[in-house]
């Protein structure tokens, strides 16, 4: 019985520890050719999205609405591949081991 405590332990610190890392992992993504940029960290949390004056066209409000999503979705994207690399490495036997739970 102490045997599990001590592995639930262990899986909990383990926990911890990978959701500090995923906080300090910095992903940017651009759109329209870097026009739009954001940045999110490991858990997913928009940090920071820069738009180029030369992007808000008051007429067209729609395109520049299009690249902000466009620029979020590779950031995450990135981060998931970003997260997969990261816990692939922790885990003895790769990702493999875990059958595609996180993807």
């Amino acid at each position: 019985m102490m045997d599990m405590k001590k592995m639930m332990r262990e899986a909990a610190a383990m926990q911890e520890n990978l959701q500090r890392e995923l906080g300090k992992i910095r992903i940017e993504a651009s759109a329209g050719g870097g026009v739009v940029t954001a940045t999110l960290n490991g858990q997913k949390d928009l940090l920071a999205l820069q738009i180029d004056p030369a992007a808000v066209d008051p007429e067209d409000v729609e395109m520049l609405q299009d690249l902000v999503v466009a620029a979020v979705n590779e950031a995450s994207r990135r981060v998931d591949e970003a997260v997969q690399q990261k816990v692939g490495g922790m885990i003895p036997g790769g990702m493999g081991a875990l059958g595609g739970l996180l993807g």
